[in-house]
């Protein structure tokens, strides 16, 4: 791989947990610097029956037909919370958005498809409480990292998931943040818990249903990610761009898979415009 960010062992250890409620990422949710002019306006709302799937909201103030996001965060499918990716959810709001942050169950509770149909529902429910927060559905977008972008993906790609909640053309576009799009063999533990038990291994991977009639794409990653590695981008984007599909794909140098996600925050956003291509992109797509 190419070199590492210079700021990429600090980030590294800020967020080494990624996902857990005591790693340093809760400190930087807790106490690092926050988006004005938007913030949280609501709390544990529900998309299903256990006590995983409820989803907090941020929104901008005043907000009144706004684009609506729908924020999966990563964690290897087997931990992970919202209670600590406020911060990337603000950030987004800050700009416009009405946004979603769901949790989702995750291994061992459950495994493949289960999480993805937490997705799904989550993704529903945000479209049908839109505009309670000041949010237009008919401009939804659905974004995530690492296992969250896999999320995104999935349930953007595969038609059966939002079929299966009656929302088949809900998601207007999807963005990525260092996602697993193209990773078989299961050969670390992460995916065999998550998905080894499939019948058919493809059907668990996005670039399985790259299509022309998809949602557009926006991908990004970094060029120093050693545990999603940007290949994994690169050929969902050329697939997609292969089947006449929209996508597009971004790299950014020496940025690791932590980094991505960590410019969102103020602390780290001078490194790389990631959100602000990201921003970009759903303010097109959703115009």
């Amino acid at each position: 791989m190419t070199r590492r960010g210079l700021f990429a062992p600090f980030v590294g250890a800020l967020l080494g947990g990624l996902a857990s409620a005591c790693s340093p990422l809760a400190a930087l949710n807790a106490l690092g610097p926050r988006d004005r002019g938007a913030g949280k306006v609501a709390s544990g709302v529900g998309y299903g029956d256990d006590p995983r799937q409820t989803m907090d909201v941020y929104a901008p103030t005043g907000a009144i037909d706004l684009p609506v996001l729908v924020f999966f965060y990563g964690g290897g499918w087997d931990s992970g919370s919202k209670d600590v990716y406020g911060w990337a959810a603000q950030a987004l709001a800050a700009r416009g958005f009405v946004v979603f942050l769901p949790d989702y169950r995750v291994v061992p509770q459950v495994r493949f498809p289960r999480f993805i149909e937490d997705a799904a529902a989550a993704t529903a429910r945000a479209g049908d409480l839109a505009i309670q927060y000041g949010g237009d559905a008919g401009r939804l977008g659905v974004l995530g990292h690492s296992a969250g972008a896999h999320l995104a993906m999935m349930i953007t790609l595969d038609r059966r998931y939002m079929a299966a909640v009656d929302r088949s053309d809900l998601i207007r576009a999807a963005a990525g943040l260092a996602g697993p799009y193209d990773f078989l063999p299961f050969d670390v533990a992460a995916s065999q818990n998550a998905f080894g038990r499939a019948p058919d291994p493809t059907l668990t991977q996005p670039v399985t249903f790259a299509r022309r009639d998809a949602p557009p794409l926006w991908l990004g990653h970094g060029t120093a990610d050693t545990v999603v590695h940007a290949e994994d981008t690169t050929i969902l984007n050329d697939r997609m761009r292969a089947v006449g599909g929209r996508s597009e794909a971004h790299l950014y140098p020496g940025l690791d898979h932590a980094d991505l996600i960590a410019t969102f925050s103020p602390l780290f956003r001078k490194k790389a415009p990631v959100l602000e291509d990201v921003v970009a992109f759903f303010r097109r797509e959703l115009a």
